[in-house]
């Protein structure tokens, strides 16, 4: 058995290895390691990545987003079963509505559990994507204007509620109507809702003064620098900019939720507390409360996926998200039951998901003995 910095600094190196930077974090026994290893460039004045440098996540800001309209729920500011159509009512272009299909309107938990029925990418988008995947900041232009008349060519696959189909549309609609519902831009909501009450430093999209300084630069397979992706007013589908030690607090608040699980929903309320006191207790109760059932071994939370392994291998829970971007890569998941959540964020276009579950499962069948540091890595 190792301990927990060692099995992370182990990860992280590997990573390395792969990538141009990695820096990685494990949370077991109480205790959190963040470790990194390469660099956060290729060019003049890169150095080793550590808990505080900033990283593209990509689709891991969609539990952002979603943890946003857990806490306006119970505010009573919206509803889950609250249809999109009466949320941005006052903002649709005139003649545009918001699909339907067999009747159903979309809702916003529609949106968060990918079940509305809409495709994968705004309108427009996906033959320019086939041809040129690797196409420089894709999401640039979508504007609420663009999103929204987009609408008039949308047509739903699935009925609403029905089947899970991913779709980065959805997650930045609800971003999109969450903000305009509260009458502020999207990064200023996920603030105040989220970042805030946790304490997040350095969970934005604006990256700007002493911050710049601390951002990775993106990167392809081949080592290549990218520019970074700006997705306007899709952010909530993956706009966020983001820190090993950030995310780790959110993983500390998630665990410290023990009470609501995948298999024992319960009841969230505005007075719902949870070992360690985390002020987004009742929110984070509330979107594991919410379960779409993907497949025998999976499903959809508010914002987070979650599946459970085959009892040959263990039968642990696994809740999680990754994401990426033109020139990063990142995974995020935990076990509430077992106590342990593992962070891994590289400037690469290459998938770290397998290095993240392979230290996530480490960590499940015990291979840490949780000693060490609060807290470690290079700043």
């Amino acid at each position: 058995m190792n301990d927990l910095g060692s099995l992370v600094q182990q990860t992280a190196d590997r990573l390395a290895g792969q990538q141009v930077g990695a820096v990685v974090a494990g949370l077991a026994g109480g205790a959190v390691e963040i470790r990194g290893a390469g660099s956060t460039s290729t060019g003049p004045g890169g150095g080793v990545p550590g808990a505080h440098t900033l990283f593209e996540i990509g689709s891991a800001t969609k539990v952002f987003t979603s943890l946003a309209l857990a806490r306006l729920v119970l505010a009573g500011s919206t509803a889950l079963d609250e249809p999109l159509a009466e949320v941005l009512k006052d903002a649709l272009p005139p003649g545009v509505t918001v699909p339907t299909r067999g009747g159903t309107p979309i809702t916003l938990q529609h949106l968060a559990t990918h079940t509305a029925g809409l495709p994968r990418l705004p309108a427009g988008m996906l033959l320019p994507a086939l041809l040129s995947p690797n196409k420089p900041d894709p999401y640039r232009n979508c504007t609420s204007d663009a999103l929204l008349s987009g609408l008039a060519r949308t047509r739903l696959r699935a009925v609403p509620g029905r089947s899970f189909r991913y779709s980065n549309l959805g997650a930045g609609l609800l971003g999109l109507a969450l903000a305009h519902q509260a009458g502020t831009g999207y990064e200023e909501l996920v603030t105040r809702e989220v970042c805030e009450p946790l304490g997040l430093a350095d969970t934005v999209i604006t990256v700007d003064g002493e911050r710049s300084d601390r951002l990775a630069h993106g990167h392809t397979p081949g080592r290549r620098p990218v520019p970074g992706w700006h997705l306007a007013d899709l952010a909530g589908a993956g706009g966020l900019r983001s820190t090993a030690a950030d995310l780790a607090i959110l993983l500390q608040a998630q665990l410290a939720c023990t009470g609501a699980s995948a298999t024992t929903p319960v009841e969230a309320s505005a007075t719902t507390t949870a070992p360690g006191g985390s002020p987004l207790a009742p929110a984070i109760a509330l979107t594991r409360e919410v379960n779409h059932r993907v497949n025998p071994f999976a499903w959809m939370h508010l914002g987070w996926l979650a599946h459970r392994l085959h009892p040959q291998q263990g039968g642990h829970l696994q809740i999680w998200h990754n994401g990426g971007t033109g020139g990063f890569r990142s995974f995020v998941a935990f076990d509430p039951e077992k106590q342990v959540g593992v962070i891994t964020l590289a400037n690469t276009r290459r998938s770290v998901d397998p290095a993240g579950v392979a230290l996530l499962r480490t960590l499940q069948n015990g291979g840490a003995t949780g000693k060490g540091r609060a807290s470690g890595g290079a700043a």
